[in-house]
């Protein structure tokens, strides 16, 4: 009786769904020591220029009125893309969230999720732009930065939208196989659909030319 049991358990087992539970991982940086880099994240350069200069400063008008992520360094060389990646997490399909706040740049005020990075010269982004008013998805192929098409529109470099300099908004991106789904303020502005990058690669954000943004409550849920 026990054997059948035990066989019955077993089989029910194998034969039952595997229920994967999301994981979400939050950076407020609210731990991390004002003036310092960012613990656990690395930063790198697409581009040329300066390197960016990733700190954690306080401002007490953030989302937490707490610290907040700051890339600081304005060079204001156009093709220059300072990134700044978690180290301790890899993802393919993710839903990833910031808050940001565009705070300067004359070049550009561009404000950035990454994602499938596997080095400075490959991944994906996501960045809405205070001076251009739009959100663009573009794919970073050995170094060479392309828009994507939108799916159902083609290529429009992106979308126009409203991007509020000075002024804290929220990013999405929710990545899925080939198929990557963008919002900006919770409203869904459109989808991309493109296979160059299919492993899972890591996290971070992104910014350009002399673009300063603060950055606050990063947030990756693996799916």
């Amino acid at each position: 009786m026990k054997f059948w049991l035990c066989g019955f358990a077993a089989m029910f087992f194998m034969l039952s769904p595997v229920v994967i539970i999301p994981q979400t991982t939050t950076f407020d940086f609210n731990k991390d020591k004002v003036g310092d880099p960012p613990g656990g994240f690395s930063t790198a350069l697409t581009g040329r220029g300066r390197p960016g200069k990733w700190v954690v400063l306080k401002d007490e008008a953030s989302p937490q009125q707490g610290n907040v992520l700051a890339q600081t360094d304005a060079d204001p060389t156009d093709y220059r893309f300072p990134v700044c990646v978690f180290d301790g997490l890899t993802a393919k399909d993710a839903d990833i969230t910031v808050k940001f706040k565009p705070v300067s740049g004359r070049v550009d005020q561009g404000a950035g999720i990454v994602w499938r990075y596997k080095d400075k010269d490959n991944y994906y982004i996501v960045r809405a732009n205070a001076l251009e008013n739009n959100v663009v998805l573009y794919k970073v192929q050995n170094g060479r930065r392309t828009d994507l098409p939108l799916k159902g529109a083609g290529r429009t470099y992106g979308q126009k939208e409203k991007v509020a300099s000075g002024q804290w908004a929220t990013l999405r991106v929710v990545a899925k196989g080939d198929l990557f789904e963008v919002y900006h303020n919770g409203n869904k502005l459109y989808e991309v659909q493109d296979g160059t990058f299919k492993e899972a690669g890591k996290v971070g954000l992104w910014t350009k030319a002399d673009s300063v943004i603060y950055f606050d409550n990063l947030q990756v849920t693996v799916k």
